[in-house]
């Protein structure tokens, strides 16, 4: 009734409607991007309440992360099939009711499970709003600001969930980096239901579910077993090669099925654009090295240097500022030296604020030296990521550019968390002991950076494509 007043139900374009259907949306984009970054800084205050020790806990990160890019293709899928207002309704709704659970949850398991929960709210409902507020501006100068506002949120939703939640932790406990969300979710589902036209599904062809689950399968597994792997100290429990060989096999399993589906996640042939894949490739490995740099911040800070919850927040401040400061420099870098140039540029940086920290785990500094790693790794990230988006998207058509966007998305969500499995998990597992996990877990960062540069190196881009400088 609501709705019916105030606009037009066919009237999708109506410039007050959509803008309020896009600070909705925003708000919703704001709360699942601080989520990927809000629980850094809380994390020694949450395996201090469960008796877990930072290796165990790489879960509450790579949880969210793992099936979010796993399932983000299928979530995609979903709105086509489903209708977009109805996928984002479950999406949004599943997100709120994992972050109360997490925010709830009486044991590790259950917060585990439910950051499960909430990546598989974001890869349902981030897709949909995405689409909503596409189909709900038109092409132009209006669709442009829509996009860059939604852009802009997406980023300092990340940057400031690390200040956020060395906040939130020290004044309210860990608990309420979830439940703090709630409130605005509820908001964003009345704006769903009372602002987001209905529409008729565009078509009705079958969803590649085993394809998803074996694309979130094959992740989950391998950080099992690299996680069961660590917990001893020379004896393999037997569901450790178990959980790796499943892992093997649901990838295996995956490619099979995407070459016989009728409607594959990923069809096949996307794999024959050589620079796409390079660059798709480059991307696991560098987000990799950077999500594992935010931990051993946190864990440096608050573990070895002994500082607060929100002394360590306010202390990685300088990280979300610099990020902020190369989201706005960087484009206008890329359209001068082209995207090679910068994706090398953002590996070497980060590549040398790995070795910053390790430099200062082994001096045993202060937790303020760790400052200039952060300055280099957020324009590490700011070169990197960008220039490599820019290749893994460049040269697509109409037929293939939500492809090509999902896979970058996923293959950034997935190497991160791939990363903090690897470098963070073994790093820091009790069977290395003996060994400074600071410098373990940078030194294979280093080894995963240098394949990413040799790998960039090998991207061939045309001349052409950077003749416009990029606005």
């Amino acid at each position: 009734m609501f709705s019916g007043v105030l606009f037009s139900r066919r009237d999708g374009s109506s410039p007050a409607r959509a803008w309020l259907v896009l600070y909705c949306m925003a708000t919703l984009q704001f709360f699942i991007a601080v989520d990927v970054t809000v629980v850094n800084v809380a994390l020694p205050s949450i395996g201090g309440d469960f008796g877990v020790d930072g290796h165990a806990l790489t879960w509450v990160v790579v949880g969210y992360t793992i099936t979010g890019g796993g399932l983000l293709m299928l979530g995609g899928r979903l709105g086509d099939v489903l209708g977009r207002r109805r996928v984002l309704l479950l999406g949004v709704t599943l997100f709120g009711a994992a972050s109360v659970l997490a925010g709830l949850a009486p044991s590790f398991a259950l917060l585990v499970a439910a950051r499960l929960l909430q990546g598989a709210g974001e890869a349902i409902a981030l897709p949909a709003a995405m689409a909503v507020i596409v189909l709900m501006f038109p092409e132009g100068s209006r669709r442009s600001r829509a996009l860059s506002v939604w852009a802009a949120v997406a980023s300092c939703g990340l940057v400031l969930g690390f200040v956020v939640s060395g906040i939130i932790t020290e004044l309210l406990g860990w608990r309420w980096i979830f439940l703090v969300s709630v409130p605005f979710i509820l908001v964003v589902l009345a704006a769903v239901v009372f602002l987001v036209p209905s529409e008729r599904p565009a078509e009705r062809t079958p969803l590649d579910l085993p394809g998803a689950l074996l694309l979130t399968a094959a992740p989950l597994l391998f950080t099992f077993g690299v996680v069961e792997a660590g917990e001893t100290n020379g004896t393999l429990p037997w569901p450790s090669p178990v959980a790796l060989v499943g892992a093997v096999a649901a990838g295996a399993l995956f490619i099979r099925v995407e070459r016989r589906s009728r409607n594959p996640l990923v069809p096949l042939r996307f794999f024959r654009n050589r620079p796409r894949v390079l660059a798709n490739l480059a991307t696991a490995l560098l987000s990799a090295a950077l999500s594992t740099s935010f931990l051993l911040f946190t864990y440096y800070l608050q573990e070895r240097s002994g500082v607060s919850p929100l002394q360590a927040g306010l202390t990685m401040s300088p990280l979300a500022v610099s990020l902020i400061v190369a989201s706005v420099l960087v484009p206008r870098l890329l359209g001068r030296w082209g995207a090679r140039a910068c994706v090398l540029a953002g590996i070497g940086l980060t590549m040398t604020a790995m070795v910053a920290i390790a430099l200062v785990a082994y001096l045993g500094a202060t937790g303020l030296a760790m400052i200039p790693a952060m300055v280099l790794i957020a324009a590490g990230m700011g070169f990197g990521i960008v220039g490599l988006q820019y290749v893994a998207v460049t040269g697509v058509t109409e037929d293939d550019a939500g492809i090509a966007s999902g896979v970058q998305r996923a293959a950034d969500q997935l190497g991160g968390s791939t990363g903090i499995t690897i470098y963070v998990g073994i790093g820091f597992a009790p069977a290395v002991n003996g060994t400074d996990p600071f410098l373990a877990s940078s030194s294979l960062a280093i080894a995963g950076l240098a394949t990413a540069g040799f790998i960039a190196w090998r991207i061939s881009m045309p001349v052409e494509a950077m003749e416009e400088p990029l606005r």
